[in-house]
């Protein structure tokens, strides 16, 4: 079994892509460094799809959020505008 989050360097990612695309589906996500710094984590194609659909959408969690309007600070009252003089 392939060691779970895996970091690889690029150029070695690149000449053992077979072993990163096998630890992605074997052994859990698999990250690519670039330059020392973390670029990208590839997963298997079951995975993406099972966090894909874990994804809430954004009024979904507004309408889930326990704040209510005691919570929020108060709104400003707005302004009232100037007219403009033009001589």
């Amino acid at each position: 079994m392939v060691d779970p989050m895996r970091t690889w360097p690029l150029q070695e990612a690149r000449s053992h892509l077979r072993d990163v695309v096998d630890g992605a589906i074997q052994g859990g996500p698999q990250r690519i460094t670039r330059h020392g710094k973390d670029a990208v984590i590839v997963v298997s194609e079951i995975e993406w799809n099972r966090r894909a659909g874990e994804v809430a959408s954004f009024g979904a969690l507004l309408a889930e959020s326990p704040l209510t309007s005691v919570d929020r600070p108060p709104r400003k009252q707005a302004s009232a505008r100037r007219r403009a003089v033009f001589e």
